[in-house]
């Protein structure tokens, strides 16, 4: 006889495929294009990449093998910590295991019982999730609009202790991101602190690849940044960045996600000490792949499809209907390209998408063989 706890993950499960809305990890067939990965600069494989994860292996080893509260804080750490402040422009820094932990680190712990969190409705999963963990209140406003935002401050300000406000910079299934100029400007009306996630504006966006802040010049009125190592940097892990070192002693005092976990392998901390020097020395390419991704945007506004005026990196292409995403993204990968199916519950209800992440080897041509598929397709 099944027990109950069985029967009931099932069932579930079964829902989940009845509405085209169940996931599965697998080994993706080879493709010639791939537009799911968030290596930016394609990295992962580059010989200096390789080269500073070889050197930080032999001279430190496979594993750090403990926490960073014990012997787990390698000079290495603190090498690609102090690379990431003069990066940013910040004083105080800590890495943590993956963005998912630090962003749950931060919220969980930093706003207090008196205090009001203002969050962007489509804030990553990392962050949302950790709202329902914190003592603090919290509320959503309007994705991307700060005259909502300061309806809410303006509401707000005097009735709590502290008031944080959190954002990504470029949204990771959207590809869009807020005015920050603007949201600088509203800081210093209703003085807020104030959390940005740059995971995916990080290489792609300023003049040495700093992100959005850095190209919007407002590095100085972020509190707290947080950014990854995954993505452009090519490695993984993830890092908080801030000139409070209060802050940094409250998360290592506090933060169960840093104590408790072995920290991260030196091979990875090399890996993203290599990958750093190499990005902010690759402006131009990281401009060839935002005028690639802005080429894709003009073709799908041009063929009708709904398109939005950003000029990042990530392009997704909302189809409303989950079994619409998965028989597109089935589609381009019989012409060997590989794109994500996003739906429910990671993007909101009749939003399901393909999201095209661009890299540093999409080119003009692929961008029109793309289209191409995408028109045989709606004429099916």
């Amino acid at each position: 006889m099944t027990h109950p706890f069985h029967l009931r993950l099932q069932k579930e499960l079964e829902l989940r495929r009845q509405t085209d809305l169940r996931r599965s990890i697998q080994i993706q067939d080879a493709c010639r294009l791939n537009l799911v990965s968030n290596d930016y600069f394609q990295l992962r494989s580059h010989p200096e990449v390789l080269a500073g994860a070889r050197e930080a292996l032999e001279q430190y080893g496979a594993s750090s093998s403990a926490s960073p509260l014990l012997s787990g804080f390698l000079p290495c750490h603190e090498h690609l910590i102090q690379q990431l402040k003069s990066w940013k422009n910040k004083k105080a820094g800590l890495l943590f295991n993956t963005g998912f932990m630090a962003n749950q680190a931060l919220i969980t712990h930093l706003p207090g019982p008196n205090d009001l969190v203002l969050v962007d409705r489509l804030i990553h999963h990392s962050i949302a999730q950790a709202l329902g963990k914190t003592s603090a209140r919290f509320k959503r406003y309007r994705h991307l609009n700060l005259g909502h935002l300061e309806e809410l401050l303006a509401e707000n300000h005097q009735a709590y202790e502290s008031l944080f406000v959190i954002t990504e910079s470029v949204f990771s299934m959207d590809g869009d991101y807020p005015d920050l100029p603007e949201l600088a400007a509203l800081k210093s009306k209703y003085p807020f602190v104030w959390i940005l996630d740059e995971a995916h504006a990080t290489g792609v966006f300023g003049p040495t690849g700093g992100g959005l802040a850095e190209e919007t010049g407002v590095l100085a009125e972020v509190d707290i940044l947080m950014g990854t190592l995954g993505k452009a940097l090519a490695s993984m892990g993830a890092y908080i960045l801030t000139d409070s070192q209060n802050i940094m002693d409250y998360l290592v005092n506090y933060s169960g996600e840093l104590i408790y976990s072995t920290y991260l392998g030196p091979p990875q901390v090399g890996a993203a000490q290599a990958a750093l020097n190499v990005i902010q020395n690759s402006r131009q390419t990281a401009e060839q792949i935002r005028h690639t991704a802005g080429l894709f945007r003009r073709k799908l506004k041009a063929e009708g499809w709904p398109s939005k005026d950003f000029d990042s990196q990530i392009v997704p292409l909302i189809l409303g209907k989950p079994r619409e995403a998965l028989e597109l993204r089935d589609k381009l990968l019989e012409h060997g390209i590989l794109t994500g199916a996003v739906r429910p519950p990671t993007v909101p209800k009749d939003s399901s998408r393909l999201r095209f992440s661009f890299h540093s080897g999409v080119t003009e041509d692929h961008v029109n063989e793309i289209v191409e598929i995408l028109k045989a397709w709606r004429r099916r």
